[in-house]
């Protein structure tokens, strides 16, 4: 900056020249401004569909090879629709339970680093189920937040926010799920969404019905933590929640296509998550087809959830934004298997082939039914086989979005998967994918417990924290992990085994400790 110093005469010559220059310079601001403007209403618009406990079989669409007994089951035509006009990832991975899930897609993390490890809910309280044996370590059980100093979360800089600073409208609708209660972390407002339908620190719902007021009570007594906030205008009417939250997501797109900005839509319902009440829209078609009323409930909660990404997609159409939009259709863990208050046994089997379910390390517990639709870039009716995990999500709609200044509080482990995207080069089956749950979700049945896993190729190691046993699986030539072929690989486990556990150590992964002898258990390379 220049100091003038001479005459009042050399000020009046040398202003003139001052006042030029910023004329130009305000004139380039503008100019730099209108065209970021331009810049971001070319940007697409980002809707990610995420269903709560969907599981890879739990439409009609298969994305096996074949199309199953559960493929025929199930009537989801509205994701056939979506698969038609986008690609379909038939080897899409998340955690085997929520808030892990959440969080990744949240901070492009993976788990054994943000250590929201288990799902959330109470302020300072785990939800690990008591076990005689391991002692579990003391996890982020608050979640995660975007200030500093909250016990037990993790500090971080979320993909919303990043999104709303590029100059995305951000709507959150449905499930949050990242944050304890009392904690900054419950609320979508703070982590850069400039709407909130229903979100909160619960990661269930207490009722499906409005005429239940879906879990609030309005009788003085306190209501359920799990009961759904907001949707008042819906309370005791004769509508189901999933149909309520795509009313009010519909609402907020109306809005949004007003703006002179894209939106990023978060819409994430807490179906098909338990409790299984009967989407009566659907119910009967189920029972005339004989499956039990159980049964039936949970295929009424699926094509519910089908029917709202329906009306979305005609929503996108009827307004002509369906050729500059993005949908991205993902769930958050494998479908519920263990639990026989809500599907008929035997249980484990209602994701077959895939083996087990949610809470698992099992196939069946963390692969997802993934689709991507995205008009002039990928190619319509088209399949992926390489393999993803849910912190790919972060990077791939930050490129979606053109976004250049992506700086975070925390590191990011995802990787970009735009080239599987746009059909080009890559090699994401030569890297290893990572997974940690020293925790105790509950229930009980295969690859469900305490464990870590890697997957790099081929083959998928799980190991048993409590136990030290190793399983290994050929993912390829065995989906449905029915053998153990560990003994007859030694090698492969042994590398493997090196693998995961010099990940482990490189994020700084917890593990349980035994209660007999204090001692932490060994990691996957010490045994």
């Amino acid at each position: 900056m220049c100091t003038v110093t001479d005459t009042q005469k050399d000020n009046v010559m040398i202003y003139p020249f001052f006042k030029k220059t910023t004329l130009i310079a305000t004139s380039a601001l503008l100019a730099a401004a209108l065209h970021a403007q331009e810049t971001a209403d070319t940007r697409p618009n980002i809707i990610l569909f995420m269903v709560d406990d969907m599981g890879w079989q739990d439409t009609s669409l298969p994305f096996g090879t074949e199309k199953t007994p559960l493929n025929e089951r199930y009537h989801t035509p509205n994701m056939e629709r979506l698969a038609s006009q986008g690609r379909m990832f038939t080897q899409a991975y998340a955690c085997a339970v929520s808030s892990p899930t959440r969080v990744s897609l949240m901070t492009g993390m993976n788990a054994a680093r943000h250590r929201v490890t288990n799902w959330t809910l109470e302020k300072n309280k785990s939800t690990d189920r008591k076990s005689d044996v391991l002692k579990f370590p003391e996890w982020n059980v608050n979640g995660i937040c975007e200030v500093p100093d909250v016990p037990y979360t993790y500090e971080v800089t979320s993909l919303p926010q990043i999104l709303k600073n590029s100059g995305y409208h951000t709507i959150h609708c449905g499930k949050a799920h990242w944050g304890a209660i009392d904690t900054p972390g419950e609320n979508p407002h703070h982590f850069g969404f400039e709407v909130n339908i229903a979100g909160h620190a619960g990661g269930g719902l207490a009722s499906y019905l409005g005429e239940q007021n879906f879990g609030n009570r309005t009788d003085g007594k306190p209501s359920s933590l799990q009961a759904i906030p907001g949707l008042k205008d819906y309370w005791g009417k004769d509508i189901f929640a999933t149909e309520a939250l795509t009313l009010e997501a519909i609402k907020a797109l109306d809005k949004a296509r007003k703006l002179r900005q894209p939106f990023y839509l978060y819409m994430s319902h807490y179906a098909i998550h338990i409790p299984v009440d009967k989407d009566k829209r659907f119910f009967q078609k189920y029972r005339d087809a004989g499956l039990s009323e159980k049964e039936a409930g949970y295929a009424s909660l699926i094509e519910g959830m089908d029917k709202s990404l329906g009306d979305l997609m005609d929503w996108l159409e009827k307004n002509k934004m369906d050729k500059n939009t993005v949908v991205i259709f993902m769930s958050d863990n494998g479908g519920l298997s263990s639990e026989p208050e809500w599907r008929d046994t035997p249980l484990h089997v209602h994701n077959a082939p895939l083996n087990s379910g949610k809470g698992s390390a099992s196939e069946g517990g963390i692969r997802e039914p993934m689709i991507v639709k995205w008009p002039g870039k990928v190619k319509p009716g088209t399949r992926c086989n390489d393999y993803l995990i849910i912190e790919d999500f972060f990077p791939t709609i930050l490129d979606m979005a053109q976004v250049e200044e992506r700086k975070t509080k925390q590191p990011i482990d995802g990787v970009s998967f735009m080239p599987m995207l746009e059909g080009g080069s890559y090699e994401y089956n030569k890297r290893s994918l990572y997974w940690n749950f020293p925790n105790l979700w509950g229930n009980e049945g295969p690859g469900i417990g305490p464990t870590c896993t890697v997957r790099s190729g081929d083959w998928k190691l799980v190991y048993y924290y409590e136990t030290g046993k190793k399983e290994l699986f050929n993912i390829t030539n065995d989906i449905g992990e029915k053998k153990d072929v560990s003994i007859q690989n030694a090698n492969i486990v042994n590398d493997l085994s090196r693998d995961l556990g010099e990940y482990l150590r490189s994020v700084e992964a917890q593990r349980p400790s035994f209660k007999t002898t204090g001692k932490v258990c060994p990691w996957p390379d010490e045994v």
